[in-house]
């Protein structure tokens, strides 16, 4: 494995958040990573192990099924990591108290990443809420 910050992230979206083996999230991840959640609305900074992260990523996988993770952007400096991704699913899971509604579902979101000893230890996460919302109504 390599621990160029780049292919960190690289090879976690495409194994981890890609739904593909979130169990794998115990290898690109340090112990404990610091979450940002950037959004207008209520931000907010939570912890999280892989452990937690697997099961986040399990959750997404029961809402929107094998979804497709296309990497839009991917380039970084030092130790920081920029990643722009798109997902494609169909909504087959609650939602934010929406039942499933079998639409396809696009979701647009754009991180930052901090890979510190070949792992991710930090991530500052902007995802198109108010976007999906308006899909999962329509």
């Amino acid at each position: 494995m390599s621990h160029d910050p780049v292919s960190v992230v690289r090879d976690f979206l495409r194994v981890v958040r890609s739904g593909a083996d979130p169990r794998q999230a115990d290898r690109l991840m340090a112990t404990t990573v610091i979450a940002h959640q950037v959004q207008a609305e209520d931000p907010a900074t939570i912890t999280r192990t892989p452990r937690e992260y697997a099961e986040h990523v399990e959750e997404m996988l029961a809402a929107y099924g094998p979804f497709r993770l296309e990497i839009d952007e991917l380039f970084g400096s030092g130790d920081k990591v920029y990643a722009r991704w798109t997902q494609n699913g169909v909504h087959v899971g609650n939602v934010d108290d929406i039942a499933p509604t079998g639409r396809p579902v696009t979701q647009v979101t754009s991180c930052v990443y901090r890979v510190a000893d070949g792992r991710i230890a930090e991530y500052w996460i902007q995802i198109d809420r108010w976007g999906l919302r308006a899909q999962l109504a329509a």
